[in-house]
């Protein structure tokens, strides 16, 4: 695998990505990885339980996609 790193400031950023305008300002590290290979999904398991609350489970929700309102609120 190679890879380019590289330190810019985040104005550049800005003409590639969604950036917050408070972040454009400040410099990013940005770190670009190249490979031939792929990355499989890894195959979901129901009902894990969470280690900070035992005998918690996670939903079949968590693993839905999010809907556009709440990726908008991450900034996505």
């Amino acid at each position: 695998m190679e890879y380019i790193r590289q330190v810019v400031g985040g104005d550049k950023l800005a003409d590639i990505f969604d950036i917050p305008q408070m972040f454009r300002s400040k410099k990013a590290e940005v770190i670009i990885l190249f490979s031939d290979d792929y990355v499989e999904e890894i195959p979901k398991t129901n009902k894990r339980p969470i280690g900070f609350a035992k005998g918690a489970e996670v939903p079949d929700s968590f693993f839905e996609p999010m809907s556009e309102e709440e990726l908008q609120l991450w900034g996505l």
